[in-house]
């Protein structure tokens, strides 16, 4: 599961691509104006940016420049209709890692965000594996010493998202940010909520608790007992 910022003012070409994303279990935002996509990199955290070249407000190029100049790290996908050699050179230079020419198969849109999702993280294993808990993300499908555990969704994006950040302390504001929808009306209970469901479910038959709380600072799960 990755937080994807997706920019692109065709809707038809928008909302074939977030299906195709959220398919591979993402959380996806949409944004058709280049001056909303500037701000949302601003203030929020994404894993990667699907950025086409050609928007109203400012360009996908301008957008990534400036990106880029403060610092930015997220890995940036670069959609255009400009197949020029020189155009390439020009968006890869822009700061995109990746640059995929309309019209596109979207089978191929799909590996290379896989493979860009890779680089830091290797966030595209098909199959979590963390002690007992085995989560496969292709079924959706999560087991604790081979029982099967039914989850909700969100369930399972905290779940994987932490599976996936073993050892690592993240506090209720950071699962917040980084696994819920950036103008989501959910709030602090909310993630606590699900914390409290997703232990329930998962501890029900254990006497070691799979998620941890750290005392002031937040939850995580141990990679090894």
């Amino acid at each position: 599961m990755a937080k994807i910022l997706l920019v692109e003012d065709d809707i038809e070409t928008l909302d074939a691509v977030a299906d195709a994303l959220e398919l591979q279990n993402h959380v996806v935002e949409k944004v058709i104006d280049g001056n909303e996509a500037a701000d949302r990199l601003k203030f929020y955290f994404y894993d990667l940016v699907v950025l086409d070249w050609g928007l109203p407000g400012r360009s996908g190029i301008d957008i990534c420049q400036e990106y880029r100049g403060r610092g930015g790290k997220t890995p940036v996908l670069m959609l255009t209709g400009r197949k020029e050699f020189d155009d390439r050179v020009h968006g890869l230079d822009a700061g995109a890692d990746d640059y995929l020419p309309k019209p596109f198969n979207m089978a191929e849109l799909i590996a290379r965000t896989r493979a860009l999702l890779r680089r830091p993280a290797g966030l595209v294993a098909d199959v979590l594996s963390v002690q007992d808990v085995v989560l496969d993300l292709k079924t959706k499908k999560v087991t604790r010493a081979g029982v099967e555990i039914p989850l909700l969704a969100k369930e399972l994006a905290v779940l994987e998202f932490l599976m996936r950040h073993c050892d690592q302390v993240f506090s209720v504001t950071d699962l917040l940010e980084k696994v819920w929808h950036s103008e989501s009306d959910s709030t602090e209970i909310a993630v606590r909520q699900t914390i409290t469901r997703l232990r329930k479910k998962l501890d029900a038959d254990s006497r070691d608790p799979i998620v941890k709380t750290i005392k002031g600072l937040g939850y995580k799960i141990d990679k090894d007992k």
